[in-house]
């Protein structure tokens, strides 16, 4: 049977796991020192855990981690590197082009191979057919052929490593930084009494934009301690060509960051949910 090892539990990690393992896949990972929750939610997923050895039987690797760990797994993983037929990596974080050939040399410094990958979509479930992986580079074919058959689509993109994680950049700092801004208003809005008028104005103006912040905003709170560090590299991918707007982007990482401190306080999140609900 094919064996896909994927590291990362969280919800993305063990949808994909969950996705491949129906299809009939077999999903090792690596579990030492994780939490009781992320131990459940790997079992449910039909993850199995494994040793360093274990996972170096795989056919694959996917690592999806929240992007500030991404770089550990590396290391992580270097003794699975070091032995003869490694099996390919795929780093499928939400990480710049930048880190990624920076990542991608070590783990060829290490004695293996990787190719760039980036998920765009929420986790899967039953009855969506997302998410959707796009991987580049060399090697990336091989990463297709292996997972196709399992359920998650995975499209090949043209283009050398940094091609997958460049569309990421793009993609989720339009989508991700439409949410951090519209958020940040409602919050101005309220602080300054004038959220009763924004929303009716809103609901005039701008309800296609509305329908769908009302749905994802919450969503966002248990989430946000792991986009911070992607709208941060989102601001490195920016940066060589626009620093004004790089600057746009670590704010935001930085606004993500507070509304983790304030979802882990049990504050903000009902409130915004009673805002959106009006």
């Amino acid at each position: 049977m094919t064996k896909i090892a994927i590291i990362g539990a969280g919800a993305m990690g063990s949808g994909v796991a969950r996705r491949l393992h129906d299809n009939g896949c077999i999903v090792p990972t690596l579990l030492d020192g994780r939490s009781a929750a992320t131990r459940e939610r790997a079992a449910a997923a039909g993850m199995e855990e494994a040793t360093l050895d274990e996972i170096a039987s795989a056919d694959l690797i996917l690592s999806i981690v929240p992007p500030a760990q991404a770089e550990a797994v590396v290391e992580t993983l270097a003794p699975v590197f070091a032995q003869a037929n490694a099996p390919l990596f795929c780093d499928a974080n939400a990480l710049s082009p930048e880190t990624k050939h920076r990542m991608a040399a070590r783990v060829k410094e290490l004695g293996g191979r990787m190719v760039d990958g980036a998920i765009i979509g929420f986790p899967p479930a039953d009855n969506y057919d997302g998410p959707r992986l796009y991987v580049c580079g060399d090697g990336a074919g091989e990463v297709a052929a292996t997972i196709n058959p399992f359920g998650l689509d995975t499209r090949v993109l043209e283009g050398p490593l940094g091609a997958a994680s460049a569309l990421k950049m793009c993609y989720g700092g339009i989508n991700k930084g439409v949410m951090g801004l519209v958020t940040a208003m409602l919050l101005a809005a309220e602080r300054h009494g004038a959220d009763e008028d924004l929303l009716k104005e809103m609901g005039i103006s701008m309800e296609w934009l509305m329908g769908r912040q009302r749905g994802a905003i919450p969503t966002m709170y248990p989430r946000a301690y792991r986009w911070d560090a992607e709208m941060h590299e989102i601001a490195g991918f920016l940066a060589p060509d626009d620093t004004p707007a790089a600057a746009i982007w670590h704010g935001l990482g930085d606004f993500f960051t507070d509304r983790a401190r304030a979802y882990e306080a049990g504050e903000e999140l009902e409130g915004i949910k009673a805002l959106l609900a009006r």
